[in-house]
């Protein structure tokens, strides 16, 4: 168990110097994609991008989004499916009509490959659906990326129906 926080641990510094380097991206004609959120690690190893607040364990966003809050993902990939695109919209209007709304954007998988594989699938599953909002119009101010990876699974099975719950991003209020 250590040895999974120290490998994230390692990780979460090369981020860091990586993202020391990059530019400003205060260029007016760039595309932003959600690459220029500052990364880090927050208690639970896990890597953070912006300043998620902690996740909580009960459902506190608005009521209207209650059952439109997870994205569920294929075995390795980040591409949403086009059966999630009525959640991407439910979720992009409430926060265009809410701009003071914040919403943390978690990345998980299921148990399968090496913890620090398991941390970047999940970063780039987070990151998906944050493109896929800012691409809906959401200001990317208002979403904060984390990613869990294999840690926080939903259903702790150890086949094809527990791994199927456990690949996705969580959008928390």
């Amino acid at each position: 168990m250590l040895n999974k926080y120290f490998v994230a641990l390692l990780c979460g510094a090369a981020m860091l110097s990586l993202n020391a380097c990059s530019t400003d991206g205060s260029s007016s004609d760039l595309v932003n994609d959600g690459s220029d959120i500052q990364e880090g690690l927050d208690s639970d190893g896990a890597v953070t991008v912006g300043d998620p607040s902690s996740s909580s364990d009960g459902w506190n966003g608005p009521a209207e989004l209650r059952d439109q809050h997870t994205v569920y993902f294929n075995y390795d990939s980040d591409q949403i499916q086009d059966q999630y695109v009525s959640v991407m919209q439910a979720n992009a209007r409430y926060l265009r009509s809410n701009p003071d709304a914040r919403v943390v954007i978690e990345g998980h998988t299921d148990e399968r490959g090496t913890p620090e594989y398991n941390i970047a699938l999940g970063e780039r599953r987070a990151r998906s659906v944050a493109r896929y909002m800012q691409n809906l119009g959401v200001d990317i101010n208002q979403m904060s990326v984390v990613s869990y990876g294999e840690e926080k699974p939903v259903d702790p099975g150890h086949n094809e129906s527990a791994w199927s719950q456990n690949r996705r991003a969580v959008l928390n209020y």
